[in-house]
């Protein structure tokens, strides 16, 4: 998952899925800037979906056929309807020659993008395994970052290892409901906190 970084797509043997957060950004700046009602149609549909998603995950693992041909339909109404507001633009003077692709109005790169990347926007809707947005892998590294940012760098390669052990255990706590002191006390007294998925492993090798 990612924010449609051109480079990501050159990757072979990878499913992509985009991260609607930015996708959000976006709509919201092209129907607030540019007065656009397909944008904040979308919006609103994008946040429906994710709803829904929510609302079958305690039950099922997918949504109802139904329920994923109305979302792609209405999908791509909207998109027909951000294409209208967008034509193409015609030139009607010769211009120079450019080297690369020419430059296009903000909103219609936007529903362009949608159009292209229907799949990958909504990849949450199709696999539940798939999160709505990276945020939450955004939040993962973030501390990482900022150590880099205060530090420059880590001293030594054993160093960052103890370093991202260290902030993988407490997220992954954080995950599963607990108390970070608590857990930071548990692996004090050589009995660190083991989500339940990880026991049988864990035990296994103890």
């Amino acid at each position: 998952m990612h924010d449609a970084y051109r480079s990501y797509f050159q990757y072979e043997d990878v499913n992509n899925a985009l991260c609607n957060a930015h996708h959000l950004r976006d709509l919201i700046f092209i129907q607030e800037c540019y007065q656009q009602s397909w944008a904040d149609d979308m919006k609103k549909l994008l946040l429906e979906i994710k709803d829904a998603v929510a609302a079958a995950q305690p039950n099922r693992d997918g949504l109802l056929p139904a329920q994923i041909s109305d979302f792609e339909a209405r999908y791509d109404e909207i998109v027909v309807a951000g294409l209208r507001a967008n034509p193409l633009a015609q030139s009607t003077e010769p211009l120079p020659k450019k080297r690369g692709k020419p430059k296009q109005h903000p909103a219609k790169n936007l529903v362009d993008h949608l159009q292209l990347r229907k799949r990958e926007t909504l990849a949450f809707m199709y696999d539940f395994k798939v999160p709505f947005d990276n945020n939450q892998a955004e939040r993962d590294i973030r501390m990482v970052k900022l150590k880099q940012k205060v530090s420059g760098c880590f001293r030594s390669e054993d160093g960052a290892q103890v370093f991202c052990q260290i902030r993988s255990y407490i997220s992954t706590a954080r995950k599963n409901g607990q108390r970070v002191l608590e857990v930071l006390q548990l692996a004090l007294t050589a009995s660190p906190y083991v989500p339940p998925i990880l026991q049988p492993r864990f035990n296994a090798s103890a």
